[in-house]
Formats: structure tokens, sequence, C-alpha cells
């Protein structure tokens, strides 16, 4: 945010324009769409999975301000805007609710505008900022959201970047660290557990250059909401977090878990 124009490599994939390309969004380069392709063909469930995840936010993201009465929200691992973004769903039920997105990619600045709209009563602002530093993130966020009311913090898809599990378990603690009691954490991860054939091609998509995912199992996902109050039904696969029709038949399970937690 210094004025200098970012710097995007086309050369090599980027998770999120190939996430925005199996969402059917036009935000991606031929290298995505040749990644997000070889992806589908070795595991076609992919992008089935890729709309559950986006689904589970809206849900989880409804509900924290609906149910919950959340009106602050730290979106870190933004990832490229499409449809039902955080602050559009947000303020769709609460029309004050503020909305701080944190990102590092160049293009997710791009498109910065995109993501800035909000309510005449809310606000949305974005910061460009690392996830390796959650302090600085809290600093910047502060900004706009004031950190001594609930803050529901989302992190969707993002902690699988991290190649080291406890490193990654160690961001999310020091970013609840800076958040006071009431506050949530929503978290969506990939997994490990139901298919061979999405962890043989997140194997080969992470040979191709592009920034590593690792899938992990859901016992670590789990370990994110560790020490909070986690909401029912727990961690699950995210077509199974409060569905919306409920008595319905139960959803196909997915390779993705999330969960919501509540501090204390």
């Amino acid at each position: 945010m210094n004025g200098q124009e970012p710097v995007i490599d086309t050369t090599v994939p980027h998770s999120a324009r190939v996430w925005n390309y199996w969402l059917g969004g036009k935000d991606n380069y031929p290298v995505d769409r040749e990644a997000g392709d070889q992806f589908l063909e070795a595991f076609p469930g992919i992008a089935q999975m890729a709309r559950a995840s986006r689904a589970f936010q809206e849900r989880a993201v409804r509900h924290l301000a609906g149910e919950v009465g959340i009106r602050q929200f730290l979106d870190v691992g933004t990832g490229l805007p499409t449809a039902n973004n955080t602050h559009e769903v947000a303020q769709s039920v609460a029309p004050d609710a503020r909305v701080v997105y944190v990102d590092n990619d160049p293009l997710v600045l791009t498109h910065a505008r995109a993501l800035l709209t909000s309510t005449p009563e809310g606000r949305t602002q974005y910061v460009h900022a690392d996830l390796y530093e959650p302090e600085a993130i809290l600093e910047k966020a502060g900004e706009l959201l004031d950190l001594d009311r609930p803050v529901s913090l989302m992190l969707l898809g993002v902690l699988g970047h991290v190649q080291d599990y406890e490193e990654a378990v160690s961001i999310v603690r020091r970013l609840l660290a800076g958040l006071p009691p009431g506050s949530h954490l929503t978290v969506s991860e990939g997994s490990n557990v139901h298919s061979r054939e999405n962890v043989a091609a997140q194997d080969e998509y992470n040979e191709s250059g592009a920034v590593p995912y690792i899938p992990r199992s859901p016992v670590q996902i789990g370990g994110y909401l560790a020490g909070l109050e986690v909401l029912e039904p727990g961690l699950v696969p995210v077509t199974r977090w409060r569905p919306p029709v409920e008595g319905a038949r139960q959803p196909a399970e997915v390779d993705q878990y999330g969960g919501v937690g509540r501090k204390a």
C-alpha cells in the first residue's frame, strides 16, 4: 500500500487464483487454469469442495452476525473477491458490521476496491500484511476494529500454506491472544483422510512451483480450535456444519473440515 505497483508473477500458479478459477471467477491466468485443470483431472471433486467451503463461510458469518451478535470480522488470507464475501454476508445481517480483510497477495491488493464496498452504517478495510506477522496484523486491524470488543477471526484455507504445523498453531494462538473474550475463530482447511485422489492431486500441485499447501488430519485441524468453546456440531466436513436444510439427508463428506470456536 506504499504506492508502488504490486508485482504479480504469472509464471507460476497461485492458490488464490486457482481457487478463483474453481469457483468460476475470472481473476486468474493461463498458468492457474492449467494447474486447476490438472488438479481437476486427478481429483474432480475439488471444484465441489471449493464451493462447499465458500458456502460454509457464508453460513458461519451469517450465524456469527445473526445469532451470536458479532459486529467485527477479521478475515485473514482473504483471497480474491467472489460472490458472498465476508462483508457482504455480515452486513446483509448487521448493516453496522465492520470487516477488515488481510492478505499479502499483490493480485488481491489490485482488487482491494472490490473488497472496500460497505453499507453506510458499516465499514470495510483491506490490510496488506503477512500471515506470519500476527502482531502486525492486529496492530493494523486495530485502526478500524475495537479490539476490546469481540471479533470474529476468519482463517479459511490459509493455514495449510504454513509448512510447519506447530508454527501454524502458534500463528492462531498469537492472533487470538490479541482478541478479547467473546471473540470467535472460524477455521476451515483441507484434510487428507477421505480421498487418495485429493492427496495425490495436491502433491502434484505442490510440485508445480506454487506455494505448497499441506492437507492435514481432522485432529490437527481441530488443534487450531483447542482451548476454545467449540460450537455445535464441532469440527466436521464443511458440508455438515449447520447445513441449510435441517432434517434433510446427511450431506456428502468432503475433504475440507471446518468449525467455529468461542474464546471464553
